[in-house]
């Protein structure tokens, strides 16, 4: 739906279609730029797939080890960077990286980078989900590597 927006009453100008509401509530007109991506969950979770991917790879290639562990190292530098960009992003008030990107990636395995980028960054130390998420995350993966061990 186009609302029309009435111009100042001092000038003669035509209003300008507004094409919706920004988060901040002023009204967007075609003419505003986004400050951000259409769809940052689908992007972020790419790149942070694509990112683990060749860090495992790298890892792999490089060291030989168990699988598991590789995969918890790639997803934990993963998880550290992009706690550091969105600390970054939140700072100049740029795209951020959507909260259910950095659960997922804590849950799949990253919970040392998720701890590693709350106290090097000071980044979402007062969110209770942050938390919750990061310890029962650690205490599903440390115990899935207690029990690989003890295999």
């Amino acid at each position: 739906m186009i609302v029309f927006r009435r111009s100042p009453p001092n000038l003669n100008l035509p209003a300008a279609p507004v094409l919706g509401y920004s988060s901040r509530g002023m009204p967007e007109t075609p003419n505003d730029k986004h400050k951000g991506l259409r769809r940052p969950k689908k992007f972020f979770l790419w790149l942070a797939a694509i990112l683990v991917l060749a860090g495992g790879w790298g890892i792999y290639h490089y060291t030989g080890w168990n699988p598991y562990v590789i995969a918890l190292a790639s997803l934990s530098i993963v998880n550290f960077l992009f706690y550091g960009f969105d600390k970054l992003s939140a700072k100049f008030e740029k795209q951020r990286v959507p909260e259910i990107v950095l659960h997922a990636l804590s849950l799949l395995g990253g919970f040392a980078g998720g701890w590693a980028g709350r106290a090097a960054f000071r980044h979402k130390t007062q969110k209770k989900s942050f938390l919750v998420v990061l310890i029962l995350s650690t205490i599903l993966h440390v115990g899935l590597l207690v029990w690989m061990v003890n295999q």
